[in-house]
């Protein structure tokens, strides 16, 4: 039996812009196989992003069909989307997405708190999570009292606090210098190993493909070759 978690089949997507058709994606097909990390490499436009919104069905493809563990999720009713992006998709986004208001520590949590998570289960996550990323001592601190790298590393902890079975990750290391970017690739390949978690990430830093099992190349919206 495989072992693939999320197959993507002849995926296209159009928009139009001033009566322009704009071809985003042009028939995509891959497969990310459990315990599976990805890169995907490719310029600002060249439709990485357009992917990872649509994997974590926050998009629906023009044509194609994305299936997870074999349903499609533009299927899903709403109860169902509802469920998916909870428990089962974690997103980083480039934005970082953080509350103002509240401390990092809290900013982890909060998710876990809306999912219905007991309080003893977020506690530890959250700890651990802030261990991980090496900012147990800003635990207190809130988003405007943190450098940019550092609030990055606490929108990648927020999301893999919660434990999912794939996550996508948009220019998570954009925001870090050498050494940490390093550390956060590095984080991520421990997960993949240890948890069996799926990851995609995009990057423009090439020195860290090395740390992913596969590097998909996209270009125009097309995949023009794998590297593994």
């Amino acid at each position: 039996m495989k072992n693939e978690l999320i197959q993507v089949k002849n995926v296209s997507r159009n928009y139009i812009l001033k009566g322009e058709k704009i071809e985003a994606l042009r028939n995509i097909n891959l497969n990310i196989n459990n315990g599976e990390f990805l890169t995907l490499v490719g310029r600002s436009g060249s439709g990485k992003t357009t992917l990872l919104n649509i994997l974590a069905g926050l998009d629906e493809p023009s044509d194609g069909e994305i299936l997870f563990k074999g349903n499609n999720i533009n299927d899903y009713n709403e109860k169902e989307k509802i469920s998916f992006r909870r428990f089962e998709i974690g997103v980083i986004f480039q934005s970082f997405s953080l509350l103002p208001l509240l401390s990092a520590y809290e900013n982890i949590e909060l998710p876990m708190r809306i999912c219905g998570i007991n309080s003893k289960e977020r506690n530890k996550r959250t700890k651990g999570a802030l261990k991980m990323i090496g900012l147990e001592k800003r635990r207190n601190h809130r988003p405007y009292e943190l450098s940019g790298g550092e609030q990055q590393r606490i929108a990648i902890a927020r999301a893999i606090a919660m434990k999912p079975k794939l996550l996508l990750a948009d220019e998570p290391t954009g925001e870090l210098d050498s050494v940490n970017a390093f550390s956060i690739f590095s984080l991520f390949k421990e997960m993949v190993n240890e948890q069996n978690m799926s990851i995609i990430a995009t990057t423009h830093d090439r020195t860290l493909l090395d740390l992913s099992d596969k590097t998909l190349n996209i270009s125009n919206g097309e995949i023009f070759n794998h590297t593994t």
